[in-house]
């Protein structure tokens, strides 16, 4: 913004710069034809008219000057605009870019939210009611998970490790039986990997 700005004032300069060469150059060419014309007889003002052409020159000359010297500021100012305007463009395109890759992964995870709902509706079918009632609890009360797996000793819910005295009662239990962690209260998964 602040380039873009720079490059518009001197646009303006340049314009007005360019406005006012013009007009010293008129001038000085309405002078030279009154001089050339024969019009001034007398010597008092055609001496007077060749000074005011001669200072129109010497203004015309400096006045070139101040449009060159903005004509300069302003191509500056637009290779800066043009460059800030790539960088933008780059970083657009990077986060559309981004963008898309988010919505994919959206889409992705809606995809897979989608499944594994249904999957949940059929499994939770074939679950006990109370079971699946005390699930429910310990999921609301544990922050989104109710049960989680042993392995190695460990609760994977907690993080915790069992003392013998669990691990055995856990070994002792029968496959159907409900088994809960100590420490966490989460239903503890028993698979084969759990080394017990």
């Amino acid at each position: 913004m602040a380039a873009q700005t720079e490059e518009s004032d001197c646009a303006r300069e340049q314009t007005k710069a360019e406005q006012d060469v013009d007009q010293v150059r008129k001038r000085a060419a309405r002078d030279q034809q009154r001089l050339d014309s024969g019009a001034v007889s007398s010597p008092k003002d055609l001496e007077n008219l060749q000074r005011e052409i001669t200072s129109l020159a010497k203004r015309q000359g400096d006045l070139e000057d101040v449009v060159l010297e903005v004509m300069e500021r302003r191509e500056s100012a637009q290779a800066r605009v043009a460059e800030l305007d790539e960088r933008v463009a780059a970083v657009q395109a990077k986060l559309d870019d981004a963008t898309a890759r988010r919505d994919a992964a959206f889409g992705e995870l809606d995809g897979e939210s989608g499944s594994v709902t249904k999957e949940r509706q059929v499994v939770s079918a074939s679950v006990p009611a109370d079971l699946l009632k005390l699930y429910e609890k310990l999921r609301e009360q544990q922050g989104g998970v109710g049960a989680a797996r042993l392995y190695q000793r460990r609760c994977e819910g907690c993080q915790l490790e069992l003392n013998i005295t669990e691990v055995n009662e856990v070994r002792a239990a029968a496959p159907d039986t409900v088994v809960r962690c100590e420490n966490c209260r989460r239903i503890l998964v028993r698979t084969s990997e759990s080394g017990l």
